[in-house]
């Protein structure tokens, strides 16, 4: 079946191609479509053109879509066909889906950014952290179970800074992570042991000391805080 699908799918790109049309794109439609659409929370499409040809970047590739129309394109990478499109009220941009049962139907699928917008993970990657935290924070209040503020993906990125010595890097993504799951034992004590590396004991007692209110068993906590506490009165 699967290979079936493939067989499809690339029939249908060689026919697309095909019939790929030389498109004489204004410079006032390049200007009003050019720009990054909203794929999901934290990514991105962006749209762009070269020598009036257009293309996308996604997901940190360039790709060179095939023109169908000055208005439609279709994408074998994503096995989909897309068309520009303006809401009729508020007048933003999308990029719709062109469904295959109704080519008709109008839908507004990725709604294009302002310019200048950056999904969380690029204000992350950046070492915007206040602004990836707000960016993020905006995702679990729309769907607090979201992929994109997983814990564990979040601990992950942590211990993989701490694992390159980067302690301050950890601290960033391990603060955040804590933000984000502030009821998680586990995200004090990877945040704790992150300062403590670091050298910074009053923040990993702050932290530890935390966990042990969620999880009073934690023994690496419980054997920092009561050192800590110990060290202090002497």
């Amino acid at each position: 079946m699967k290979l079936k699908t493939l067989l499809l799918a690339l029939l249908l790109s060689f026919i697309v191609f095909n019939c790929s049309k030389n498109i004489d794109y204004s410079e006032a439609f390049k200007k009003e479509t050019s720009g990054s659409y909203i794929y999901n929370p934290d990514d991105l499409i962006e749209v762009y053109y070269e020598d009036n040809t257009l293309y996308l970047n996604w997901r940190g590739g360039k790709i060179k879509p095939v023109a169908l129309d000055t208005n439609e394109f279709f994408v074998a990478d994503m096995y989909k066909k897309f068309r520009f499109v303006q809401h009729p009220e508020t007048r933003q941009r999308y990029l719709s889906v062109i469904s295959e049962e109704n080519e008709n139907q109008m839908t507004y699928d990725y709604l294009k950014a302002p310019e200048g917008y950056k999904t969380p993970s690029a204000h992350l990657k950046e070492g915007n952290y206040d602004n990836a935290l707000a960016g993020y924070l905006e995702i679990k209040k729309q769907d607090s179970t979201s992929i994109f503020i997983n814990e564990r993906d979040f601990n992950r990125m942590g211990y993989q800074n701490i694992r390159k010595h980067d302690y301050e890097k950890a601290i960033e993504i391990l603060k955040i992570n804590a933000a984000l799951h502030p009821e998680s034992a586990n995200v004090y004590d990877s945040l704790g042991e992150a300062y403590l590396l670091h050298g910074d004991s009053l923040q990993a007692y702050t932290n530890y000391k935390k966990t042990l209110e969620i999880n009073s068993e934690n023994r690496q906590a419980k054997e920092f805080v009561n050192a800590y506490v110990a060290n202090s009165k002497e």
